[in-house]
């Protein structure tokens, strides 16, 4: 990771080496906190703009809402840090890691008055699954870690402890070989990737997992609103693994991943194992939309 100068950590701007919390932090232990992934890009007529930023902070403060969690700050002033710490810090375009958690001050499941800190960092980040994997496509592999049931992680909310079953899920098909884990949800439908949200293509028809057991993605949305302007059918629906392992095609969405074609699951081709025309027309469409291209999406971006 390349250091930058600056984090804000609450309230205040700090020195990268100096934004440190206590070893007794709460959420180190028992893993409640809320964060957001958001990109910085720098777009065609030479500005940097922020992709969805109020729809991310609004999103982390319903995650805080229902993780029970109060924000010491308003969504404004938290949208207002972001862009300050991104200008303090010269950055052009990056990934933005807002955070919000119990910390130090009381330890045990309960606590009855949480010291809630919120920091906000910024890093250069390129693509996610990698340059290779956005032109040609990665090979995907079903974990056999399943997503939360919808009652035991509250998979709507970003909650940073849900997370462990990403992370064992990403280790266990990295390790064998593969680039990205995808998951099943408690019924054995196909859930979501580790940190994206999945789409299939069959016979022209666009298909994503409803938003069920999976994390609402705005990248996700994104993509059913650019599908829909461009005629392309496109439906929330669930579908199972041998559905996906007869797709025509298949990708992956996220602010990190931003939209990744994948050629292979589970060792079974997808379609021809080339990225798609229906992946690429909307990879194609959101890649402009980001860069300030597309007028009709601009509204998508605030610029800093």
């Amino acid at each position: 990771m390349e250091k930058v100068e600056k984090i804000w950590l609450d309230g205040k701007l700090v020195d990268w080496d100096d934004a440190n919390v206590h070893v007794l932090t709460h959420c180190l232990h028992y893993g409640l906190g809320v964060f957001e992934g958001i990109r910085c890009y720098k777009c065609e007529d030479g500005r940097s703009a922020v992709l969805k930023l109020k729809g991310h902070v609004d999103r982390l403060f319903a995650s805080a809402k229902v993780g029970f969690m109060k924000i010491p700050f308003t969504n404004d002033e938290i949208c207002d840090a972001i862009i300050k710490t991104l200008r303090v810090n010269k950055l052009e375009e990056g990934y933005i890691r807002p955070i919000a958690f119990i910390g130090d001050g009381e330890m045990g499941l309960f606590v009855k008055e949480p010291n809630i800190r919120v920091s906000i960092a910024c890093w250069p980040w390129g693509a996610y699954l990698g340059d290779d994997g956005l032109s040609n496509g990665i090979r995907g592999k079903i974990s056999s870690f399943a997503r939360h049931h919808v009652n035991v992680g509250m998979t709507k909310a970003k909650i940073s402890g849900n997370y462990v079953n990403s992370i064992l899920a990403k280790r266990e098909v990295v390790m064998a070989g593969y680039d990205e884990a995808i998951l099943l949800d408690a019924e054995g439908y196909v859930s979501e990737a580790s940190g994206e949200n999945i789409f299939i293509v069959k016979d022209g028809l666009l298909k994503t997992t409803p938003p069920t057991s999976i994390l609402k993605g705005l990248t996700r949305d994104a993509i059913i609103e650019i599908s829909k302007d461009n005629n392309i059918t496109v439906v929330e629906q669930r579908f199972t693994r041998d559905e996906l392992y007869m797709a025509d095609e298949c990708f992956f969405t996220g602010t990190a991943a931003e939209v990744t074609p994948v050629r292979e699951v589970d060792d079974r081709q997808i379609g021809t194992g080339k990225p798609g025309p229906v992946t690429k027309k909307v990879q194609s469409i959101y890649f402009d939309a980001i860069k300030g291209k597309v007028e009709k999406y601009k509204s998508w971006l605030t610029y800093i």
